[in-house]
């Protein structure tokens, strides 16, 4: 990670130097100098256009998204714990709560090419989707009564003490995965029903009633820090109803040392206010903090880890048995930002198609190196689950694609800052 910033931080040098040198032109008269700070070139107009595209497009309909499902998640299992104590849950209501937890996590790795922004800033990103799952801890916590009758009662702070009594390591997706999922299968009415079997639990008798209790409360907080990405983002463009529940919780929203959302900070780049000098600072943003920086996650580490041996236990749902599917949602996040839309074809306000109009060679490229990781984990999406199986080819095929991906994203970035 530390290395990625550095990179990041040597192309925005880059770029604000090539921007002061393209701007700071004067007539040969020394006694009137003619700088036009507010006249954009050809380029960087192209650059605003696309920009604003990537941000309305892309970035502001996924965290829309993700908050949506998020939302729909936790309400399903509130039910769900309901009618669990009244007797009437069926397998079709825990079947469409493992549906609606599959569409919320594709919306969130979707949108792991631009966690530059709140959720890093914020430690969202760590807060929610934190792995492997302790889950050592989690029975412990479970096996608590207090703990228990905490996150029950939603109507009286269950939510906030899911967030003050549960550890990051517990919290997030892959709590909530552990719960309604096993060995790639949506969990049984007639499992839930029974005491937990899992190793850690053993000795516990922790019933399925506890089980969704713990699952309600959390898919809360995670609904609620979804909110805050998506108002982080929109700002008063994000639903009424969202905002008012992150300022109930009294989340942090805005680019620090000031009121922009982080849509504003972009959209807004070369005008007072916005963090970003010039437009070419914004290219290498989206380039080397977002599309870079999930590369390098997805191969180093997400598949690295295990693969190498380094660690054996990082890997990513494992309880869904979808690793392959966040790693392909990581790189197709990285398609749509390159595209300008949720697209495999670029709209024409787009990073790929400026690369085509201005750098056709290197557009064909990045196409080519963008399709083969695609590829490579389609193929990996059909074979063997990557938790049963973490050193199959299709582990390592994956690494090298993504890794040359990332090769090639790095070197746009460079292009773009200089050129």
């Amino acid at each position: 990670m530390t290395k990625k910033i550095f990179k990041c931080a040597m192309f925005i040098a880059v770029a604000l130097a090539t921007n002061l040198s393209l701007t700071s032109c004067s007539s040969d008269d020394d006694d009137n100098p003619v700088v036009d700070h507010t006249q954009l070139s050809e380029k960087e107009q192209a650059m605003k256009d696309l920009t604003a595209q990537y941000v309305n497009n892309v970035v502001f309909p996924i965290y829309t998204s993700l908050a949506d499902q998020t939302d729909k998640l936790f309400n399903q299992l509130v039910e769900a714990k309901a009618k669990f104590r009244a007797g009437t849950l069926a397998q079709g209501d825990i079947d469409k709560i493992c549906q609606t937890f599959i569409d919320a996590r594709s919306a969130w790795e979707q949108s792991e090419a631009f966690l530059y922004g709140a959720a890093t800033d914020f430690g969202i990103d760590p807060h929610i989707d934190t792995w492997p799952l302790d889950r050592t801890a989690l029975a412990k916590q479970l096996a608590n009564k207090e703990v228990i009758a905490d996150l029950d009662d939603l109507e009286d702070g269950g939510i906030d003490n899911a967030r003050a009594l549960v550890g990051e390591q517990q919290l997030g997706f892959h709590g909530i995965e552990f719960i309604i999922f096993r060995n790639g299968q949506n969990r049984t009415v007639e499992a839930l029903s029974g005491v937990e079997t899992d190793e850690a639990f053993q000795g516990r008798n922790i019933t399925g009633e506890e089980e969704l209790v713990f699952a309600a409360a959390v898919a809360g907080d995670l609904r609620d820090k979804c909110f805050q990405l998506e108002v982080s983002w929109l700002g008063d463009k994000a639903a009424k109803a969202h905002q008012e529940r992150v300022e109930e919780c009294e989340f942090n929203t805005t680019v620090a040392g000031g009121d922009l959302s982080y849509g504003e900070n972009l959209l807004n780049a070369t005008q007072a206010g916005s963090t970003y000098a010039t437009w070419r600072s914004v290219m290498a943003t989206i380039l080397v903090a977002g599309c870079s920086n999930i590369c390098a996650e997805v191969a180093g580490q997400k598949i690295g880890q295990a693969y190498t041996g380094s660690d054996p236990n990082y890997i990513e749902s494992p309880y869904s048995q979808r690793s392959y599917f966040d790693f392909f949602d990581n790189i197709t996040s990285i398609q749509y930002s390159l595209n300008g839309q949720q697209s495999n074809t670029a709209h024409d306000n787009s990073i790929m198609a400026y690369l085509k109009k201005y750098n056709a060679s290197l557009a064909n490229s990045l196409q080519a190196s963008l399709d083969a990781a695609l590829s490579a984990l389609t193929t990996a999406k059909a074979g063997t689950p990557f938790v049963v199986d973490s050193h199959s080819t299709n582990a390592k095929a994956s690494m090298d694609a993504i890794n040359a991906l990332d090769e090639k994203i790095n070197e746009v970035a460079v292009w773009i800052a200089a050129n």
